[in-house]
């Protein structure tokens, strides 16, 4: 996967360094930021206010250089799949993130996704961007056969599984992208998630929102 999948509204430098270190282990978050905060000198971390935005790109760029890359995908139950999406943005338009969680036949944890989407992104580009997030990531790691998709954006499902056109400018090329990855799955649906209905992916999404809304650097 690359860059050209973020939207016309750019991340800083900075939150496109954390992006580029999310690429390279997949997307997955928990790793990333664990990396990252062993590549910060002292007791600081990623989100540690007491890091410098200097003290953050000298170790995104040490980690960039180094030989780091993803987990081990775990091996699924069955060739079913269930996938959480949800997208965060913080006054709409603004920093945004993507986060995604895919599970198997089971229900058991295959991979917990996120990544900053864009700096002044409205939250249905932010949907878009998780949608497209997992389902790259599910095609990529697995083979599946059947997928149910838990959304709650009823705008990105009238568009993807509703045959409407997109209602907001900029974000066709995330829905020519999900209806190609959806193309190859032979069975799939989705279901709508009601705003109290859990959605594991939220948190993700949240911490990309967090890395988005960072500075220059």
């Amino acid at each position: 996967m690359s860059d050209d999948r973020l939207p016309a509204e750019h991340c800083s430098p900075l939150a496109t360094l954390v992006d580029e270190v999310l690429a390279r282990v997949g997307y997955e978050m928990a790793t990333a930021t664990d990396a990252i905060d062993d590549a910060v000198p002292g007791y600081g971390g990623l989100f540690d206010p007491a890091t410098s935005p200097a003290e953050l790109r000298r170790a995104l760029e040490d980690l960039l250089e180094s030989e780091l890359t993803r987990p081990p995908a775990p091996e699924p139950v069955g060739d079913a799949f269930v996938l959480y999406v949800d997208g965060s943005s913080r006054g709409n338009p603004g920093p945004a993130g993507a986060g995604a969680v895919v599970l198997d036949a089971a229900e058991n944890q295959l991979a917990r996704l996120g990544r900053p989407v864009g700096s002044r992104t409205g939250n249905n580009t932010a949907e878009y961007a998780a949608l497209e997030l997992g389902l790259s990531e599910l095609v990529t790691r697995y083979d599946p056969r059947r997928l149910e998709v838990r959304i709650d954006s009823m705008t990105v499902i009238r568009d993807v599984w509703g045959g409407e056109d997109p209602t907001e400018p900029g974000v066709e090329a995330y829905s020519e992208a999900v209806a190609a990855t959806l193309s190859s799955v032979p069975e799939q649906r989705y279901t709508h998630l009601a705003d109290s209905d859990p959605n594991p992916a939220d948190a993700l999404a949240t911490v990309g929102a967090d890395i988005a809304a960072f500075g220059p650097g």
